[in-house]
């Protein structure tokens, strides 16, 4: 109940901020709280600012979610990868949302520091710029010197950042609890509950910067043969959970053009790399930086391009991949056919749906998209529709693809703007397809067949040694089964052995192949 009011009396004032930018359609659309939603409107006649309503619906609600705190920006980020919702321009819209709060004190900075690293800040940097470069909703960033003479970023906690998190976290799974409640079938299919609870664990990622070090690490790990894509070094002597130190890196922003040309780049060779960095952390990886602004991406003299701020990271497993590999190939190739089999056999759709109606479904969203001139098309716009429809087919969202189509969208915008003329997709075709022969040929079947048999294998010791306990307990008359189940028993028993037999002797022929090089 003190839970209930608390939340209510929130809820009217965020209600109240966004009647105030003409926003309130975002509780509208799901129906959230119609009592208050209407005490506002009726409170609020008209938009503090008439220049306000000129604006599209997202960029309204943009400016009202800056308002409201740290929380609620990092839930606008997360609104914006949730087309399927908010419909594309809103999406689009909040993906512009600024992630830019006024900085607190460098004297907060430099107590954290000497706090979180146990050492005066004199005795642990020879410099340390009171003015931070970067202030966001979760921290901010100073430059700094070390005492042995190294330049680097330091990034620094907010005070007081995880107790407000904490209460704003609370009304958003209250709102999310109450929309599947109101909405119905529709609403639990969309989980609002688990994307508050994906936001949850984002933000506690971001909250111990330990964790932004190690993806980092990881990152960087990844990349340690291919110098065009650089991800800073760690400085883990100077890192803990609420301060990050890592070299100070210098270059362009990915997105000035012209510099970038005044440089002697060349636009349309960093498109390339961007693409082939991005490919290769999606598919070959599987872990992705998901928050590739211009902002966090530089390219430095060498032409190569560094990436910073690692709080935000997206990870897809094999499985995953292969379908969006699929999906893909299906959608550039127009093989509408095996783009929609492709979500069956990932199991994303339910088997009980038509596939020739699915299959119908991906040609109305590609075509019109697919059929532009090359450099318009836009593969992250086609995810983004084809979520849209999701709900014709009940297929459950995938939280983790919707964060890779907004990394998709923020890749093309800043792909257009180095070079119109050019589709970044198009040029990481070869590398998608090279991918699909590898992971999909008939070696790379062999080896998944020889790994789901040693998965058997490994399965097989506690098997056995559960139907010993059985037969001990059936022995001692502590279990009593009755004769037809036995019986029954009696035969499968004989099925899984013959089943196991199998399974060894596959399992051995198969070591006996890789061993000789074979796969």
């Amino acid at each position: 109940m003190i839970r209930a009011a608390r939340n209510v009396v929130r809820l009217f004032r965020i209600a109240r901020r966004l009647a105030e930018y003409d926003a309130l359609f975002l509780l509208e659309k799901f129906g959230i709280a119609p009592t208050i939603t209407a005490a506002a409107r009726l409170i609020v006649k008209a938009p503090l600012d008439g220049a306000v309503s000129r604006l599209r619906p997202g960029q309204r609600l943009a400016l009202a979610i800056q308002g409201l705190g740290p929380s609620f920006i990092k839930f606008g980020q997360l609104l914006s990868t949730r087309s399927d919702l908010l419909g594309e321009e809103i999406a689009s819209d909040l993906s512009e949302l600024q992630d830019k709060l006024p900085p607190f004190s460098g004297a907060s900075a430099r107590g954290i520091v000497a706090r979180e690293l146990g050492k005066p800040v004199e005795a642990i940097f020879s410099r340390f710029d009171e003015n931070p470069v970067a202030a966001a909703s979760i921290a901010q960033v100073h430059m700094a010197v070390t005492a042995d003479g190294k330049d680097v970023a330091v990034k620094v906690l907010r005070p007081g950042i995880e107790d407000a998190f904490a209460q704003d976290l609370d009304l958003f799974y209250w709102l999310a609890e109450l929309a599947e409640w109101t909405g119905g079938g529709v609403m639990r299919r969309l989980k609002p509950v688990e994307v508050v609870r994906t936001m949850a664990e984002t933000v506690a990622l971001e909250m111990d910067l330990r964790f932004e070090a190690a993806a980092a690490s990881e990152l960087s790990e990844n990349f340690t043969d291919d110098p065009t894509f650089r991800v800073p070094r760690i400085d883990w002597s100077r890192t803990s959970k609420r301060v990050l130190t890592l070299e100070r890196v210098s270059g362009i922003p990915i997105d000035e053009r012209e510099a970038l040309i005044a440089a002697g780049h060349d636009p349309r060779t960093i498109i390339a790399k961007a693409a082939t960095a991005l490919f290769h952390q999606a598919f070959r990886d599987g872990f992705f930086h998901a928050d590739l602004h211009p902002g966090n991406l530089f390219v430095d003299q060498d032409g190569h391009i560094v990436a910073v701020d690692f709080g935000i990271m997206g990870r897809l497993d094999l499985r995953t991949r292969n379908y969006l590999a699929e999906m893909l190939i299906g959608f550039l190739s127009a093989d509408y056919r095996a783009a929609a089999e492709a979500h069956f056999k990932a199991g994303y759709v339910p088997a009980d749906k038509s596939v020739a109606a699915f299959t119908q479904a991906c040609r109305s969203i590609a075509e019109p998209i697919l059929g532009r001139p090359l450099n318009e098309i836009s593969l992250a716009r086609l995810l983004g529709q084809l979520f849209q429809v999701a709900e014709t087919f009940e297929m459950e969202t995938q939280p983790q693809l919707l964060l890779l189509q907004k990394t998709m969208l923020v890749a093309e915008g800043v792909g257009r703007t180095l070079d119109p003329t050019v589709n970044m997709w198009e040029l990481a075709r070869p590398l998608i397809e090279a991918w699909m022969v590898e992971m999909r040929g008939p070696q790379a079947r062999l080896r998944h067949f020889a790994a789901d048999v040693v998965t058997v294998m490994e399965r097989l010791p506690p098997a056995l040694a559960g139907a010993e306990r059985m037969l001990a307990m059936l022995s001692e008359g502590s279990l009593r089964l009755h004769p037809d189940s036995i019986r029954a028993l009696t035969e499968a028993g004989r099925r899984d052995n013959r089943s196991w037999l199998w399974a060894l002797w596959i399992a051995v022929a198969l070591i006996g192949l890789i061993a000789v090089g074979l796969l």
